[in-house]
């Protein structure tokens, strides 16, 4: 039995005890995690799950054939989808585990989606929550708008532990807000960025657009191990005007394990 499928068969034999990052060996050519991590028209989906009590009857036998299931699921579609796993479970009453994917084109992970779907841990797990959005460059605070502040955001890069945890929080802005002027915008989102530089060392961010693909204007994604970090993070977001015009902030924040 290789690694990867000792992962997954403790992982769904247990019966979710702990997530890990879904990564298959396949003997196609696989998508380039860090590639499709950083590049730009990238469509990043967030769906969490709640296993069902059914799941727990099936034999531990069985069990075990559904991790063999999910890897060959994994596996087929590892050319067109970067599929990554969180366990939820014990944070967020709603969900148990996470599914974060990445595609070039949304239908290649909608139909990762609907494979998983017919799995045995598939069938027993209920979605409780989809998103959807594109990753872009900077609306506002362009290299040509706001080079010092570019600069200074360059500069501050991730420097700790590799991080044990990650949060999803979806964002409305409200109309006054896509009513505002350029200028506004600039200087309100120029605001919101300046606070949050002192803990870029330790907490990592990535933003996702949302507007028209989904009902949320934006998707944020955040790694990290020091919580009081960022729980100071979001005490300094919520301290600025542009926060103002945010009609959601989370409902729900979802958060969950990494586990590599």
């Amino acid at each position: 039995m290789n690694k990867s499928k000792r992962i997954l068969t403790a992982i769904v034999g247990i019966g979710l005890m702990g997530m890990a990052t879904l990564a298959v060996a396949a003997d196609k050519m696989m998508v380039d995690p860090a590639k499709i991590l950083s590049e730009t028209n990238v469509y990043g989906l967030y769906n969490t799950f709640k296993v069902q009590p059914s799941y727990y009857q099936i034999s531990m036998a069985d069990r075990s054939k559904a991790a063999a299931e999910v890897e060959a699921v994994v596996k087929k579609h590892s050319d067109s989808v970067f599929v990554q796993a969180y366990l939820t479970r014990g944070f967020k009453s709603e969900s148990d585990f996470l599914l974060r994917m990445h595609a070039y084109e949304p239908a290649a992970a909608q139909a990762f989606l609907t494979d998983f779907s017919a799995t045995s841990l598939g069938r027993n797990s209920k979605a409780t929550l989809a998103l959807i959005g594109v990753t872009k460059g900077l609306n506002h605070t362009t290299k040509e708008k706001s080079p010092n502040l570019l600069n200074a955001l360059k500069s501050t890069s991730y420097s700790a532990d590799a991080p044990k945890y990650a949060f999803v929080i979806p964002i409305d802005k409200s109309p006054e807000w896509w009513n505002k002027t350029e200028k506004e915008k600039l200087a309100m989102m120029e605001d919101h960025t300046i606070p949050t530089l002192p803990y870029l060392v330790n907490v990592k961010r990535k933003l996702y657009h949302s507007t028209g693909l989904d009902d949320t204007d934006f998707i944020t994604y955040f790694e990290t191990s020091d919580l009081v970090a960022f729980n100071n993070l979001n005490i300094a977001l919520h301290s600025v005007s542009e926060m103002l015009y945010n009609t959601r902030y989370g409902d729900p924040i979802v958060m969950g394990t990494i586990m590599s």
